[in-house]
Formats: C-alpha cells, sequence, structure tokens
C-alpha cells in the first residue's frame, strides 16, 4: 500500500498484466471517486480480495469475472466474517466494477446480481458506559501529567460532542475556540461536513487545562491531540492516531476497574444514550452527531436496556 492506501498492483497479476488504460483506470478509483482515507483503505482491501480470489481460481483477465466468482466469494465471506462486513465488502467491489464499466473497461458489472447476506438491525453493537462508569472513567484518569490531561479531553470531547474519533484526533488546536464567552468545538465529520457546538462545562474544563499545561495556543494549525514524544512529557507535534487512541482507551478502562468492553466508537453511543435519558430528542442528537437520518441514531440509543433489564428480573424461580 502506498500513503494514500491503494492497492499494490504489483502484487496483482490480473491487473498488472493488463493494459496501462486498465491500470490507471483502476488506481484513479481509489484516488479520484474515494475521498476518505479510511473508505479508500477499506475499499482496496475488499479489491484486492477479490482479484487475488479469482486469480486463484484460474481469472487471468478482469473480462471473465462473473457472478459466479463474485458469489462464490461472498458465500466464503459470510463463513468467516460478519454480515455488515460482508456486505460492505460487497458494495465496496460494485462501485470499482461499475468504475470500470463507465470507463469502457469491463462490458459488465459482475457483482451487480450478487446478493448479500441478509442483515437487520434495530440496536447497535457499540458497547455503551453508564453515566456512572463514564464518570468513573473520566476521573480516574490522573492528570498530574500531560498524556492524563490529553486522555482525558479526548475522551470527554467524544462524549459531550458525540464525535467520531476520526473527527476528533483530526483536530487542530484553532478548532477549539471562544464564541460568546464559551469555548466552542469545530469537528471536520464525514462527507466533508463541518460541525460547530458549544462545549459542555465539564469538557470546556478538560480542555482549558490540556491547552494551557501543553502550551498549545500558539500554535493554532497543530494537531490538538498529539503523540508525546518517545522518552519525554512532551508533546511531539504529530497527531494521535486512532489506532493509537484505541489503545489508550484500552488502558485508562483497565486502570479505571471499568469491565465493560470499549472502543473508540464507546463514547459516541455513551453521550447520544445519556443525552436521550436526559430528555433529549432523537431529532436534536441526530444533528449534533451529524446523522443524516433518524435511524441511525437509533442505533446508539440503548435506554431500552434499562426496560429489557428489568423485565428480565421479573423472572422469579
Amino acid at each position: 500500500m502506498t500513503s494514500l492506501s491503494l492497492p499494490d498492483t504489483n502484487s496483482l497479476p490480473l491487473i498488472s498484466a493488463a493494459s496501462e488504460t486498465t491500470q490507471r483506470r483502476f488506481l484513479e478509483f481509489f484516488t479520484a471517486q474515494i475521498r476518505n482515507v479510511n473508505t479508500r483503505r477499506s475499499y482496496a482491501k475488499a479489491a484486492l480480495e477479490l482479484l487475488s480470489w479469482c486469480e486463484l481460481r484460474g481469472a487471468r483477465s478482469l473480462d471473465v469475472i462473473t457472478p459466479i466468482h463474485v458469489a462464490g466469494w461472498i458465500e466464503e465471506l459470510t463463513g468467516t466474517h460478519s454480515a455488515p462486513t460482508v456486505k460492505q465488502r460487497l458494495a465496496a467491489v460494485r462501485h470499482l466494477f461499475d468504475w470500470l464499466v463507465t470507463g469502457h473497461i469491463m462490458q459488465a458489472n459482475p457483482a451487480h446480481s450478487v446478493r448479500g447476506p441478509k442483515h437487520s438491525r434495530k440496536r447497535g453493537k457499540t458497547p455503551v458506559l453508564s453515566p456512572e462508569e463514564a464518570r468513573q472513567l473520566l476521573d480516574g484518569i490522573p492528570t498530574d501529567m500531560l498524556i492524563g490531561k490529553r486522555d482525558r479531553a479526548l475522551i470527554g470531547l467524544m462524549t459531550y460532542t458525540f464525535a467520531r474519533i476520526g473527527a476528533a484526533v483530526g483536530m487542530e488546536v484553532r478548532d477549539a475556540y471562544l464564541q460568546n464567552r464559551r469555548l466552542w468545538v469545530r469537528l471536520h465529520e464525514k462527507g466533508g461536513k463541518q460541525v460547530e457546538l458549544p462545549c459542555h462545562h465539564s469538557l470546556e474544563a478538560f480542555l482549558e487545562d490540556y491547552i494551557e499545561a501543553a502550551g498549545l495556543r500558539d500554535t493554532p494549525r497543530a494537531p490538538l491531540f498529539q503523540t508525546i514524544k518517545r522518552g519525554t512529557r512532551h508533546l511531539s507535534g504529530q497527531p494521535l492516531a486512532q489506532a493509537d487512541a484505541y489503545l489508550m482507551i484500552q488502558r485508562r478502562a483497565v486502570a479505571a476497574g471499568i469491565s465493560t468492553a470499549v472502543c473508540n466508537h464507546t463514547f459516541r453511543a455513551t453521550g447520544i444514550t445519556a443525552y436521550l435519558k436526559n430528555g433529549g430528542t432523537l431529532e436534536k442528537a441526530a444533528n449534533i452527531a451529524n446523522h443524516s437520518s433518524t435511524r441511525t441514531t437509533q442505533l446508539y440509543d440503548r435506554r431500552s436496556d434499562d426496560v429489557s433489564l428489568d423485565e428480565v428480573e421479573r423472572i422469579l424461580i
């Protein structure tokens, strides 16, 4: 993979042996059509897997790939991956083949008629913390060192603004700014959408404490959440990666005695559920979370968990 997360065409004889026009059109799909780096990486992975799978089964050019090939690949994936993952991979190769068809590289899209596994979910699977657990985690982070202030500010940001981890770690210092004597945050979310929100008073305190301790006020274009230089207690100037944020969250949860499994998305779901429990509306929650539909927001709403637990406890034996 390159820095753009493109498929390595040299490892794909089916592409590397094709014409220069085909190779260029193939790579243009990942550069010209997909701007989000995570989507590009995911689509590249799906394309690499399918084409490698087809090559192992005798396909020597794109034109000989048929719906039977794609259906066989999907059938095999279904046995090892979750339904949402399989559907995502199928969507990726459908879009790729559509691009190749409109570019006159292929005659037809072999993935178009292939159906993915059925999947319907009314409740998300992201683990959610109770308000007590969330407070326990935040209060349990030692803030006598800069790294603790950073971690508390990052977790607080995702909880109080429902921010995705990508938007959180992508912030610059200038994305936390004063307006009407209140600290606001600017989040660059999926699809190029920009969300601006006033900070909850707890989040404002977390961010102010971190920014002041880190001495970031004079570097507005610097990443807000940065890694720590190895062997020092100072910021490196490099943005914190999503993978590093995940490992940090795991460490902080264990240290705080949180038994609930957590991930980067946990705090988005935790914040939405807490907001709705306290009288917030689904429409407003969707607006804050930058969801295009309230149906997506409902996947994060775990208020029904309390009802389910109460009902289960009625089973007295």
